[in-house]
């Protein structure tokens, strides 16, 4: 955004002027050129040039956000955001513990989910952010309960704080574009050392941060939205429960680690489990095989099996048309057998180049079904399946292992 300095963008647009732009854009239809073409008729371009950018921020933060436009977001920090889901979710287990500081509180997402149950201090060293934080407070009527300062959060008095929450900034990439797990500011190290002052400390990970991080004692609740595994949150042995947790939103599940009988492995039946990848993550596959009563079809691989249809909010749970040994060059007869037109590929334990697979496939029938790419009693196999409300198959023959 164009500016004479870090905050006056934010300045412009947080006048009546800026204000009644941004009302503006929210009826204006056409490209983005002729919108502005359009506007700058009234109002200057640097202030329409502002509006436009921040009314296209809040446009894809409304997947997050169910205040999007009346906030105000840079691109960077609506990325490393928390949803408003999790947020909530998050907040409501510092419940009688507070006054809380968010530590790195960027454009604030977890700061106002914090400050609907106490007075919170939202502390960056990037004066934009905690300008915005503090104005993303006011949007979601709880400016009253929150203060924001300008600092590294290494340098904060944390006197008088009964919780910390603080999410390390990802700084780098890889070449792939992956965010390092290890690579944070500030450090994970000085993360977890913050319990040695204040015991009740929550940290936002990314959900790939390697297990032998954290520390012993710390709970590692990893969540996901849906089907879509979206971070994890590391607990301090003050707030840890369990060594694991997995969390479905928007529901609310919680699968915790409850040791028990081993579970029996088994070839698929008719019906397969694909466990949430918030269980998996948390390595709960067993916790939940165990409670469905359901088996493994490999020791290795975390799908489970069962003979009756069941309902998880920790699962996915598809009925098995088809299912036999890998071999490619048998795929495209068999999915033709059973009328199936596009597949949706699930991997897991077995290599293999799925763009190209369906390339291969070359499909045409009139039904869509999911093809499991994985191992059975650690041999290569396929099951071709489909959702529980997929209208009845001809009878299938299933291959023993």
């Amino acid at each position: 955004m164009n500016d004479l300095g870090p905050e006056a963008w934010i300045d412009r647009l947080d006048s009546p002027e800026g204000r009644a732009v941004l009302a503006a854009l929210r009826t204006e239809t056409g490209t983005a050129l002729q919108v502005g073409t359009r506007l700058r008729r009234t109002w200057p371009a640097e202030l329409v040039a502002d509006a436009q950018t921040l009314h296209a921020l809040r446009e894809r933060a409304a997947a997050k956000f169910s205040r999007a436009p009346e906030m105000f977001f840079t691109r960077g920090g609506w990325e490393q955001s928390s949803s408003e889901v999790v947020a909530r979710h998050r907040a409501a287990r510092f419940t009688g513990i507070g006054p809380v500081a968010d530590l790195c509180c960027g454009i604030g997402g977890d700061l106002v989910a914090l400050a609907a149950r106490h007075p919170v201090l939202g502390v960056d060293r990037d004066p934009v952010h905690a300008r915005i934080a503090a104005l993303n407070a006011r949007a979601h009527g709880v400016a009253a309960a929150v203060t924001t300062r300008v600092a590294d959060v290494r340098d904060v008095d944390l006197a008088g704080v009964g919780a910390v929450f603080v999410d390390p900034a990802r700084r780098t990439s890889n070449a792939d574009g992956a965010a390092r797990t290890r690579d944070v500011e500030p450090p994970l190290e000085w993360c977890f050392g913050l319990a040695a002052t204040v015991a009740h400390v929550a940290v936002k990970a990314a959900p790939g941060l390697p297990h032998d991080l954290v520390p012993d004692g710390w709970e590692r609740e990893f969540v996901a939205v849906g089907t879509d595994l979206k971070e994890a949150t590391l607990w301090s042995p003050a707030f840890a429960v369990a060594h694991a947790r997995a969390t479905v939103l928007p529901g609310g599940h919680t699968l915790l680690p409850e040791p028990g009988d081993p579970v029996a492995v088994r070839a698929p039946g008719e019906w397969l489990l694909d466990p949430n990848p918030a269980v998996t993550r948390a390595g709960l596959v067993e916790e939940l095989a165990r409670a469905l009563d359901a088996a493994k079809i490999d020791d290795r691989i975390a799908f489970l099996t069962l003979d009756r249809p069941v309902t998880s909010p920790f699962a996915r749970t598809l009925r098995v048309l088809d299912a036999f040994p890998w071999r490619e060059k048998e795929l495209p007869a068999r999915l033709r057998s059973l009328d199936i037109g596009a597949v949706d590929v699930r991997r897991r334990g077995l290599a293999g180049d799925v763009d190209l697979l369906r390339r291969r496939l070359r499909l045409t029938g009139s039904r869509r079904a999911t093809l499991v790419m994985t191992r059975v009693a650690d041999r290569p196999w396929a099951l071709v399946c489909v959702d529980p409300d997929s209208p009845e198959p001809a009878p299938r023959a299933v291959s023993p292992p």
